[in-house]
């Protein structure tokens, strides 16, 4: 059987941002509102999409002296005691085919963790751009980490 997922690329990115109920509330809370988006750079329509299952947002990000608008739609959610967060995949107006998950986990050693997990493939015009796309992507991860910490400090 071959691997349909053998051209993508995986990122998997995690930080700690503190211990305890009321970091995890903030950070779940943070979530909820998007403000992993909230970089100056990268804008979220509607800006205060609910986090259920099939809301279509798009992501207009500013780059290279010039702005492109990628929809996606929520694949998943989970709301659970100890760990809050949702996925969504690429639609086809999208830069790249995949699929990207923010969570927040409030573990056992009392540590809350946000983590973002993505795999991507480019298509035509990102393909093109390839090394400069991977840049934009490692630049979101790196910034919306530093955004979540920004909050719950």
């Amino acid at each position: 059987m071959r691997n349909r997922y053998r051209d993508f690329v995986v990122d998997h990115n995690q930080i700690e941002l503190g211990t305890g109920g009321r970091t995890f509330d903030t950070a779940r809370s943070g979530i909820r509102a998007w403000k992993m988006f909230d970089l100056g750079w990268v804008e979220l329509f509607p800006a205060n999409a609910p986090i259920v299952t099939g809301q279509t947002v798009a992501v207009r990000v500013h780059h290279y002296r010039f702005w492109s608008l990628n929809a996606c739609r929520i694949v998943y959610t989970m709301d659970e005691p100890r760990r809050f967060g949702f996925a969504y995949g690429t639609l086809s107006s999208h830069a790249e085919r995949g699929e990207e998950r923010f969570t927040v986990e409030w573990r056992a050693d009392d540590s809350v963790w946000f983590d973002i997990l993505a795999f991507s493939k480019p298509r035509l015009p990102a393909l093109l751009a390839r090394p400069l796309a991977r840049k934009l992507q490692k630049r979101f991860a790196r910034d919306a980490m530093i955004a979540m910490q920004d909050l719950v400090r």
